[in-house]
């Protein structure tokens, strides 16, 4: 799938006149619901209107909301009516109104993006001790991730549905064999539909090897790409110091997009690094494997993240020249565990999640064939016993990507390594896995669990900092045509009352729990509304976007200009709830320069939370979290047993409570609320690509 003005390098980015196409892919099992999607609505403008002040209004002083009001209400009467008449018009051939505008919200982004927009997941060990070798679990993931890869090339994917409802697949078309690349005039998504081959990091260099054929059969068992790895790793650690430092490509990828434009452009000038660029940009995914083994939870988030920062002699060793993250990467530490850094221009956490917890459940699925030899492959594509093809005419060894650095080159990797080393130590990364309570307690409370950890942020910020600030959490939106998400805003009225009164010297624990559930019931309304479509965020941003698009030369509407758009643009507390039993921690770094980034994952018995800052007292604030959450837990028990509880009343409770959850399913996209309902010239590189780099030898006796 293209996306004019957006995909292809011959149309700037920027370009106004872009239209994306309706054609998506369709067919089969895994598109079988797509041309049956609703679109994403355009809400009525007097409702996000209304909607936008309520968001505003416990964020603003009393004299700020009254100068917002007036703004609004000139475009209500002004510019608005006419201006949401367009969208109207513009929406009509499009698949999602608010699609362009996000992917440029994206691909105009000049700031690096690690730190600042690729997301980590962190997924739990290998169920078997022994396959968490870091060669063995590498080639798991890898031959599973080929799987799945088959499967939805195929079309025999199983289609998401969450709680009954299809949902959009279109996604998954943009989560391989597609590259973010850097121009001057902004970022471009380059996809390359008919990717074969692997690219593999080990200290910072490149190596690449096939594994589908021309038919795209899966052409490697796991014992085959375990042997490329083990090769790529001899080679590699052969590779004196001060060559791998020098030879960091990756580290480029960190830099500034325009600084990594102009050093894409130098390296294209020549004609070897061009065609080793061709083929990490077409490979269907990246694997760094990494010669470091994190000490704790904290550097292990840290890792997955950004990289590891350790110096010798002066020289960059550490894990974080050893990435490329303009692609989707698979990392794997030395002690076996593994991780997803994800570019997410084209993928939200809801599809990457499906991805990983497949192919975890892959892994899972082995060792129960430990157990019982007839256990299937959870891929319906994995069907045949052989692959039906001829082996022996398809180059299966790695080849290591030699790269010629001119002096620019040089000088551009040397520059780029000090700042991604500074970015890093601007940033701290600290993990709490809170194990007291989950899911089963707060649904056993009759509260949303979603809604309860979000009152809960609100809670550590105000005991923390005696305010509220303005906060993020998605709302996903893909059982919309190319839906994508919604802005939940978690600060409410009801939430400033909650956190108000909760710390109130003279409040009861009863007036306490009241103004608790109201705030939940608050925040479980507005996550139904925006996961229907019906925030304000997404609606006003397309507003000001084809503002922009139609009136550049005009003045601005004042709603766009007024202090309350900055307010609500600047997120300080940037959320979002994303995992499963396949995940152990996910997170992402803060969105603002004063602000927190968390990534939590609600589990049964237990909430896993990742937060980031340019060093704002993180830990402190994570133990804050934790004072709360259990000093709630203890006013919720004392109301609902006033007189106390046997250990025995409370296990069979659980129990009853662990049965009816596990009646209900829990599907890849629960978020732990269980109360809400140039396509030409790259297939061209293919063959050029076979002979790009060095062949590496599998065995003494291979030539």
């Amino acid at each position: 799938m293209t996306t004019a003005g957006l995909i292809s390098p011959e149309i700037s980015p920027t370009c106004k006149n872009s239209i994306l196409p309706m054609n998506d892919v369709l067919g089969g099992e895994t598109f079988k619901f797509q041309d049956k999607l609703p679109k994403l609505p355009i809400p009525e403008l007097k409702d996000t209107a209304q909607k936008y002040l309520t968001a505003l209004k416990p964020l603003q002083s009393a004299e700020e909301h009254e100068q917002t009001k007036i703004a609004v209400q000139e475009f209500l009467q002004q510019e608005g009516s006419a201006l949401q008449a367009k969208l109207q018009t513009y929406a009509t051939d499009k698949s999602s109104y608010i699609e362009e505008f996000w992917y440029d919200s994206y691909l105009q982004h000049t700031d690096p993006v690690v730190l600042n927009l690729n997301p980590f997941f962190l997924l739990e060990d290998d169920p078997t001790p022994l396959r968490n070798d870091p060669i063995v679990r590498a080639s798991s993931l890898i031959y599973s991730t080929v799987n799945f890869i088959e499967a939805l090339r195929n079309k025999t994917l199983e289609p998401d549905v969450f709680r009954g409802t299809p949902l959009c697949m279109s996604q998954f078309n943009r989560l391989f064999s597609t590259a973010r690349v850097p121009t001057q005039n902004g970022c471009y998504m380059a996809p390359a539909g008919d990717a074969r081959h692997v690219v593999v990091l080990a200290r910072s260099q490149f190596y690449h090897f096939d594994v589908f054929d021309e038919q795209n059969n899966n052409i490697l068992t796991e014992k085959d790409i375990a042997a490329n790895l083990k090769a790529i790793m001899k080679d590699a650690v052969a590779t004196p110091v001060e060559s791998v430092a020098q030879h960091a490509i990756g580290v480029l990828t960190t830099e500034n997009r325009l600084n990594w434009a102009r050093l894409r452009q130098e390296l294209n000038s020549d004609q070897t690094n061009a065609d080793n660029l061709r083929v990490v940009d077409t490979a269907l995914f990246i694997v760094c494997l990494d010669h470091e083994e994190p000490a704790d939870t904290n550097e292990l988030s840290t890792n997955m993240l950004c990289g590891t920062y350790r110096l010798v002699n002066g020289m960059q060793v550490g894990t974080c020249t050893n990435r490329w993250y303009d692609k989707l990467q698979i990392i794997v530490c030395k002690n076996g565990s593994a991780g997803i850094n994800f570019e997410h221009t084209g993928v939200d956490g809801h599809t990457v999640l499906r991805f990983v917890s497949d192919i975890y459940t892959e892994t899972i699925l082995r060792f129960a064939k430990t157990i019982n030899s007839q256990t299937k492959s959870i891929f319906h594509s994995y069907k045949r016993e052989s692959v039906a093809c001829n082996q022996q005419s398809i180059d299966i060894n790695p080849r290591k990507i030699e790269w010629h650095l001119t002096e620019p080159i040089r000088l551009g990797i040397q520059f780029a390594e000090t700042r991604l080393s500074d970015l890093i130590l601007q940033n701290e990364v600290k993990v709490l896995e809170y194990n007291k309570y989950g899911k089963y307690f707060i649904t056993d409370m009759k509260m949303s669990p979603d809604a309860f950890v979000q009152m809960a942020f609100q809670a550590a910020y105000y005991g923390l900092y005696g305010k509220c600030e303005c906060t993020y959490e998605p709302a996903m939106t893909k059982a919309f045509l190319h839906g994508r998400t919604e802005a939940i805003r978690s600060v409410s009225d009801a939430s400033v009352q909650f956190v108000k009164t909760y710390y109130s010297k003279t409040a009861s624990s009863h007036e306490k729990l009241e103004s608790l559930r109201a705030a939940l019931k608050y925040h479980t309304k507005l996550t139904k509304e925006c996961s229907l479509g019906l925030g304000q965020d997404r609606h006003l941003y397309a507003l000001d976007c084809l503002w922009d698009r139609l009136y550049s030369d005009q003045k601005k509407p004042r709603i766009f200009t007024d202090s309350g758009w900055k307010t609500l643009s600047h997120t300080v507390i940037s959320t979002s709830n994303c995992g499963n039993s396949a995940l152990r921690l996910f997170g992402f770094g803060p969105v603002v320069s004063n602000g927190f980034g968390i990534g939590y994952i609600i589990k049964e018995d237990g909430i896993a939370f990742v937060a980031s800052s340019k060093h704002r007292q993180t830990q402190r604030y994570l133990d804050t979290l934790k004072t709360y959450l259990n000093d709630i837990q203890s006013l919720l028990i004392k109301e609902k047993y006033p007189t106390g509880i046997s250990h025995r009343q409370r296990v069979l409770e659980l129990q009853e409570q662990q049965l009816q959850n596990n009646v209900n399913g829990y599907s890849y996209f629960d978020n732990g609320d269980s109360s809400e309902s140039d396509v030409s010239s790259l297939s061209s590189a293919s063959t050029l690509r076979k002979k790009v780099g060095k062949r590496l030898v599998l065995h003494e006796t291979d030539e």
